[in-house]
């Protein structure tokens, strides 16, 4: 598995404070939590748009950005969700009960994401044909998991 020391920074210093754009009074593992899927979202969007060509596909952002992905996978997610921070409970964040109720469900959603996001990465430097497919699986990770644990906006 390819993770370069900029990704992982890049992982940690976005974990660790959240993003600008996270000004509110959010408690730290919440924003941690926010931070990471905004990354994942950003990472997704470079490799989605590259799969549809609206995009120049670019073997090595394609990989730097499925390296990321793979990178925030690997995130521990217990510290993230401490009890208490679901959107029944605080304002400005949209983490369903339910992930608390079935911890072990939302582990296993957590775990289908990193084996999309390493399939993608094997993929990701291979050419542009290869992204799509690689992509919608991905997707379909992440989609599962909202499905089940983030409520609507």
């Amino acid at each position: 598995m390819k993770i370069t020391a900029t990704s992982l920074s890049l992982v940690a210093a976005l974990a660790t404070f959240g993003t600008g754009t996270l000004a509110q009074d959010l408690p730290g593992p919440v924003k941690a939590r926010q931070g990471q899927f905004n990354i994942l979202a950003i990472n997704l969007g470079i490799l989605g748009d590259m799969a549809r060509g609206k995009t120049d596909y670019d073997a090595d952002t394609a990989q730097a950005a499925a390296d990321t992905l793979v990178a925030v996978s690997m995130i521990n997610q217990a510290p993230l969700f401490p009890e208490g921070t679901s959107e029944m409970e605080i304002d400005g964040t949209r983490a369903k009960a339910e992930i608390w109720d079935d911890w072990d469900g939302f582990a296993e959603k957590w775990s289908g994401l990193g084996e999309a996001a390493a399939g993608l990465q094997q993929v990701a430097a291979t050419g542009q044909e290869a992204l799509g497919p690689a992509v919608g699986q991905l997707g379909g990770a992440c989609k599962a998991c909202h499905d089940s644990f983030r409520a609507p906006e």
